[in-house]
């Protein structure tokens, strides 16, 4: 009996690294720096805030929306960080994750055919997701060695076809930022157009050297023709929960709605009761930049017992690592040997670009314990 055939929606997409070199770290007993996801513990307030919901009875189905006090929350902290109103009835769904609510997002909007910018290095899920929808991503890499978007390229990119631009900030995997400067490039290039944007903003509260977060939640032009798309896991150390939040105007939200009511419906609800109650405590957030910034830097420090080079890091959970002074082997090259040979995995920062593009750099992560860290660096010295 033969197999039926199938005619994949995504054929030229396979394992990703993180699986591969998470794999590889697992069955070596490797010091695990590839994949984005801290091994220390998470608040134990919030965690005392779930188990009491739980125990208080709030087990069901909340809203598809989401829990109305937890969306009533972050309107007051987006109100609070960025000094405009959002409405919580009409303009906040809570996700199961910040990953899907970029794919709600796009699925909700894009047509075949639609043209979609991306900068490169990207997050791994952007261009699948681009493709399955049916529309055409269009590459740009960011400048190297600072990451930075030349919006000029922007502009000599975009056609009567582009529909949407994707931002990420901090971003992943490069730890840059966007500044004051690049909100207003964006908004004269979009200003008049049929361009949407969608800007995922899960690093939000992880961002370093006192630079404040450009969320396109500052600016209510951007917004009106935006979608902010947030994480819980990754600003309060438990990826595990895969909960997150989506931004937007009333109109783009209600088809965002439409999407997710049939994919999702709804969330974990003693997660949200919890995190309602915990966010009402502005130091809950507040200092979580601070938290991850002494991370980094000490990696910083403990890393310049090493010949990696590093490259700016303003936010997120990643810093990059510069090895052109010591090998001219390909990342992905690097990054298995020094797994197999020095016990510390990592992720070729090829593997970011759809052309594989190669500059010899490699993602770090440092949301680990101190101890981890120190034992990964006495490690990375012997190379």
């Amino acid at each position: 009996m033969s197999a039926p055939t199938i005619h994949s929606r995504l054929p030229d997409v396979g394992t990703t690294i993180f699986t591969v070199m998470s794999s590889l770290a697992a069955e070596l007993g490797a010091v695990n720096l590839g994949q984005g996801f801290p091994d220390f513990p998470m608040s134990a307030e919030l965690v005392s805030l779930v188990d009491q919901a739980m125990r208080d009875g709030y087990n069901q189905y909340v809203h598809m929306n989401g829990l109305i006090g937890l969306r009533e929350a972050l309107a007051e902290k987006i109100r609070f960080l960025y000094g405009h109103a959002v409405d919580a009835e009409s303009q906040i769904t809570v996700t199961p994750g910040g990953t899907y609510a970029i794919y709600t997002a796009l699925t909700a909007v894009l047509q075949p055919g639609d043209e979609v910018i991306v900068f490169e290095p990207a997050y791994d899920s952007y261009i699948p997701n681009v493709i399955i929808n049916g529309a055409v991503p269009v590459r740009i890499d960011l400048r190297f060695p600072d990451y930075r978007i030349d919006w000029d390229e922007v502009r000599r990119q975009i056609t009567g076809r582009t529909r949407m631009i994707m931002l990420n900030s901090p971003n992943n995997p490069t730890g840059a930022v966007l500044r004051a400067e690049d909100m207003e490039q964006l908004r004269a290039i979009v200003k008049d157009t049929r361009i949407l944007i969608q800007s995922d903003e899960v690093y939000e509260h992880l961002i370093f050297d006192k630079i404040p977060h450009q969320s396109i939640l500052r600016y209510p032009d951007l917004l009106e023709r935006g979608f902010a798309s947030f994480s819980f896991g990754k600003v309060f150390h438990c990826t595990g929960w895969k909960l997150g939040y989506s931004v937007s105007s009333p109109a783009l939200m209600r088809e965002f709605r439409k999407v997710h009511q049939f994919n999702c419906f709804s969330c974990h609800a003693p997660s949200q009761v919890a995190l309602a109650k915990f966010l009402g405590d502005r130091s809950s957030y507040l200092s979580l930049g601070a938290f991850m910034q002494r991370k980094r830097d000490y990696f910083q420090e403990l890393m310049g017992q090493t010949r990696f080079t590093p490259l700016p890091s303003h936010g997120s959970y990643f810093q990059l690592y510069s090895y052109d002074r010591f090998s001219d082997e390909s990342d992905k090259d690097l990054a298995i040997r020094i797994t197999k040979e020095y016990g510390v995995a990592t992720i070729p920062v090829s593997a970011f670009y759809q052309s594989g593009q190669d500059n010899k750099v490699v993602r770090f992560c440092f949301a680990k314990k101190d101890e981890t860290l120190e034992t990964a660096v006495s490690r990375l010295v012997k190379i």
